[in-house]
């Protein structure tokens, strides 16, 4: 199963190179995939029929019991033959239905089949995260595929409101998920069904969850407004998710949990209620569309509805009858949109009214069409027809809610009935006062697909029966009724054979008073669902701008009152409701007197903060309680963690101060007594609420703590730092998504301050490669702007004469260069020392980028440029790419310290070895090392540079030959 999933997005990922070499052809390649699954589901039909299952697992993170499941039991089997032999068809269909100059073929096709991958691992997939995983890159390629013509703004749009539907669906269905496996206590899609979870409040609200991202993806209403505005996608779109793939996925999923949770109180009048009226609905608009794929798309609708119900009724019967009417839904509804396609191509339009006398000038696309659309219509002998009667007799035999969902899927198939005569009179009949459509010739090769499809309905009519023991495979998880129901063509004389004669008469009137009923229709027409989504957006957005306008104001200390605000209501609502104090052991105020003393001198330093004025002075306060939480780790015996906190308070101070040179000494913004007596309590507030929280968190202890635990592994291992050993090995992955996100956060601040580089035009281009203040890198300095005659000369700094006298400090140039080598020393020193002593890659790094710092402190940016002569992209993407590759080749062990190690001795050091532990440490110690020089070009060589260009466009005004005051000739 899992080569056949990956053989999908492999052969997709290659799609472009086979679109290159093969042009259109290449789709008849891409369609091998789906061709093998095929082949592979019916070898597996006797498994699958006599009711048991083909299972694939593989456990990915045993200790939280995370595994990719897969399973092939009755009802995956059903959805797997769709997917993959309707994929396979539409894309033989692709190769006559694009020419080689269709624009951005090579992605559509990529797409195209990587959604039929996700497709098949979503209805294979036993596992609740697994198959939301692949839920929603169904939903992302079908947005890719919608929006094919990118180049209009209807696909633009329509693929836009389509994402943003089934995405808002699939968010409310993963809570419901995760409420599910935490009440089940399992994610097995077939242990849940096995032992469904108690009901309960909570399970009731997931229910709701679940079936509200099922009936979005499906297009049941109120979500039924994308999937028409998603037929501006190509036909082969339409065919494949709009008929065959997607849109039963919601389908797919109400008959997956149905046998467990049919029997919630919530579920069965969401289920019926909006089914039914989907159903009528979207039939009654199809009426009075004069587009051939409109009325298919609403007619489309109309038939989710009625599966939806049949899927979610909750009886054995119904659930046969759903999986009958999936496959035949399928198979004509795919054959019409086909069918449409090359009514497209060859009269070049898809109005109705336009088109004229194609019967006779297309005899075999009227035949395939009369075909599928008889099916469509539940005529006999077609499988449409026996599976309309299933899904009457299993209503009529229902109970009394069932009685009244009956009369409304009459009335619906009444509707159908009525539009599928007018599509076929549509695209086929000749019309009085409309001329002959000339048409181009129709090949086999575009008709043979949806002829497959429709000559598939006709068999499977009186062949029905051969699909009845696996249908009932999977409906006998419902409680078997004292007279169960067998899929059979005829049944003799009845109701349900009365009902659906009641339906073709009611159809063919409605079609026979078309005139009126489209002008009925019209007349009593509520608004689209389209303009009504659109003017949900309208008012979103104003209501958005409204409340942008209200809080948005441009006060960071308001902002940060509004945070902490929000943070302090929540937490004492829930220390009121929890009270979780109660029992709880009286905190002790200190271990030693040290502490109270250095934690009174901190929150001093805090509260100071609160009546500064001037910016330099409450970074310097706001560094001390810093440094003051620092010491509090010294005291506590954390020197790991105290030499983390003093690093990054001192590189944060220096970024503070760098930042500050431009901006005005003291705080700008006027505060008013009230506002400053409401700040001062919220942010008292706020730190008493964090601190009673910490302290109830640490109270409420009842297991054992797992430091010791931590402890005894780290030292089977003759490991001795714990903490340093838990950040690369126990939680690893957590380290790795912590530098990423560091990576991600610098470049895009770097990005924000470079960003108006690009309308400088009036820079030459080597003064725009000087802005990066690396222009350097490449040669030795000799071509640096000289100082002026006066300065001293360059004797410790490299690049000391570019500054200007009064910039110059020879002592501090002196301790720069003396500090920077044994301060690289340190640093790698206490990479390396990680394992058995205070250390790690990430302090490493801050001690690397404190020593590149003093550098540019002492001699400015082209000193820096000098130190650190290659790119910080290059040590970010470096680092990341190492503590990923490190990664992934320990996710094979389960572990990344101990994947790999290596013991050796060398001459002067002694013993050694070597762990991929280090090397992760060493990513990690590059990316920091590159994240602190991309801070200090952009805060400190970036300003710099803007201080000499404002000094520079200052000179002139001083006369000719003056200086720019930092060292640089006049321009």
């Amino acid at each position: 199963m899992i080569a056949l999933i990956l053989s999908h997005f492999v052969l997709a990922a290659c799609a472009a190179p086979l679109v290159r070499r093969l042009g259109r052809y290449a789709f008849a390649v891409l369609a091998l995939p789906p061709a093998a699954t095929t082949v592979w589901a019916v070898s597996e039909w006797d498994v699958t029929e006599s009711g048991r299952a083909v299972t694939w697992s593989w456990e990915w993170i045993g200790t939280y019991d995370v595994s990719v499941a897969l399973r092939l039991d009755a009802l995956a089997e059903l959805m797997v033959l769709l997917a993959a032999g309707v994929g396979m068809l539409v894309l033989l269909y692709c190769v006559s239905y694009f020419g080689d100059d269709a624009p951005q073929l090579a992605s559509f096709a990529g797409n195209l089949l990587a959604f039929a991958g996700a497709m098949l691992a979503l209805v294979l997939a036993d596992d609740l995260i697994t198959l939301y995983v692949f839920w929603e890159l169904t939903t992302v390629f079908s947005y890719l595929l919608i929006g094919y013509s990118s180049e209009h703004k209807k696909n633009r749009r329509s693929a836009l409101q389509a994402l943003t539907v089934t995405t808002l669906g699939g968010l409310a269905m993963l809570v419901g998920f995760l409420i599910i496996g935490e009440a089940a206590d399992t994610y097995r899609i077939s242990e849940i069904l096995a032992d469904p979870p108690e009901t309960t409040l909570a399970l009731s609200v997931a229910v709701v969850l679940v079936l509200c991202g099922a009936l979005s993806k499906s297009a049941i209403w109120p979500f039924s407004l994308w999937l028409p505005n998603a037929m501006a996608a190509p036909t082969p779109v339409s065919a494949y998710l709009h008929a065959a793939a997607m849109v039963k996925a919601g389908v797919y999923l109400i008959a997956r949990l149905a046998p467990a949770f049919a029997d919630v109180p919530v579920w069965r009048p969401v289920v019926l209620v909006l089914g039914t009226a989907t159903m009528i609905l979207g039939g009654w608009r199809a009426l009075r569309l004069n587009d051939l794929k409109l009325v298919l798309a609403y007619g489309t609708v109309s038939q989710l509805g009625f599966l939806t119900v049949l899927a979610g009724a909750g009886n054995r019967d119904a659930a046969l009858a759903a999986a009958a009417m999936i496959l035949g839904h399928a198979l004509f509804k795919a054959a019409l949109f086909l069918v449409v396609g090359i009514v497209d191509h060859s009269a070049g339009t898809r109005d109705l009214r336009k088109l004229s006398g194609l019967a006779r000038s297309t005899p075999y696309v009227c035949a395939v069409a009369v075909l599928a659309a008889a099916s469509m219509a539940a005529l006999p002998p077609l499988l449409g027809f026996a599976a309309k009667e299933a899904a009457f007799h299993a209503l009529l035999h229902g109970d009394i809610v069932d009685r009244w969902v009956l009369a409304g899927t009459v009335v619906g198939s009444v509707l159908t009935v009525a539009y599928t005569l007018r599509f076929v009179w549509g695209a086929f009949a000749r019309k009085p006062g409309v001329a002959d459509t000339p048409v181009h010739p129709v090949g086999a090769a575009i008709l043979a697909p949806p002829a497959v499809l429709a000559v598939a309905g006709l068999v499977l009519g009186p062949g029905v029966g051969w699909t009845d023991h696996l249908f009932a495979a999977y409906a006998d998880a419902f409680p078997a009724p004292a007279h169960p129901f067998h899929l059979a063509l005829w049944h003799g004389f009845g109701t349900v054979l009365l009902l659906s004669a009641v339906t073709w008469a009611g159809g063919a009137l409605l079609f026979a008073g078309r005139a009126a009923v489209t002008r009925i229709s019209r007349r009593v027409a509520w608004p689209t669902a389209d303009s009504v989504f659109g003017h949900l957006l309208l008012g979103l957005e104003r209501l958005a701008l409204q409340i942008t306008g209200f809080v948005q104001r441009g006060s960071l200390s308001g902002y940060l009152a509004i945070t902490l605000a929000v943070m302090l209501a929540g937490q004492l609502a829930v220390l009121a409701m929890d009270r979780p104090w109660e029992g709880a052991v009286a905190p002790r105020v200190w271990d030693v007197p040290l502490q109270g003393a250095v934690a009174v001198l901190t929150c001093g330093a805090a509260l100071s903060c609160l009546t500064v004025s001037r910016r330099m002075k409450a970074v310097v306060l706001a560094g001390l309680t810093g440094y003051g939480a620092a010491l509090l780790f010294v005291v506590q015996g954390a020197p790991d963690l105290a030499l983390t906190q003093f690093c990054v308070e001192t590189v944060s101070m220096i970024v503070f101060v760098l930042v500050l040179r431009r901006m005005p000494v003291r705080f700008e913004e006027s505060i008013g007594t009230w506002r400053r007596a409401l700040r001062i309590p919220v942010a008292l507030g706020a730190a008493a609420t964090i601190g009673v929280s910490v302290w109830a968190a640490g109270a409420a202890r009842i297991a054992e703590p797992a430091g010791a635990a931590m402890v005894e592994e780290v030292a089977h291992h003759g490991l001795k730092d714990v903490v340093a050993t838990i950040l690369v090995d126990l939680r690893a992955w957590d380290t790795l998504g912590e530098s990423a996100v560091l990576a991600a956060a610098a470049i895009g601040v770097t990005s924000l301050i470079y960003l108006h580089r690009r309308s400088e035009t009036s820079l030459s281009r080597e003064e725009l490669r000087g802005e990066t203040a690396w222009a350097m890198s490449a040669h030795r300095l000799s071509g640096l702007p000289q100082g002026d005659d006066t300065a001293p000369e360059r004797s410790w700094l490299a690049a000391g004469s570019t500054l200007a006298p009064e910039h110059r400090s020879v002592v501090f140039e002196v301790v720069g260069r003396l500090l920077f080598h044994p301060i690289l020393v340190l640093s790698l020193y206490l990479l390396f020392c990680a394992e058995n002593m205070p250390g790690g890659g990430f302090v490493a790094g801050l001690v690397a980028g404190l020593g590149l710092i003093t550098r540019y402190l002492a001699g400015g940016r082209f000193e820096l440029a000098e130190a650190a002569p290659l790119q910080p992209g290059l040590f970010t993407g470096l680092g990341l790419f190492v503590s990923t590759a490190v990664a992934l080749g320990g996710l094979a062990e389960g572990t990344v310290l101990h994947a790999w190690t290596y013991h050796g001795r060398l001459p002067v050091f002694g013993d050694y070895h070597l762990s991929t532990s280090v090397l992760f440490d060493f990513g990690v110690y590059l990316l920091v090392l590159g994240v602190v020089l991309d801070i200090v070009r952009a805060l400190g060589a970036k300003v710099d540079r803007q201080i000499e260009r404002a000094a520079g466009a200052l000179a002139p005004a001083t006369g000719p030959g003056t200086g720019t005051g930092t060292g640089e000739p006049n321009r």
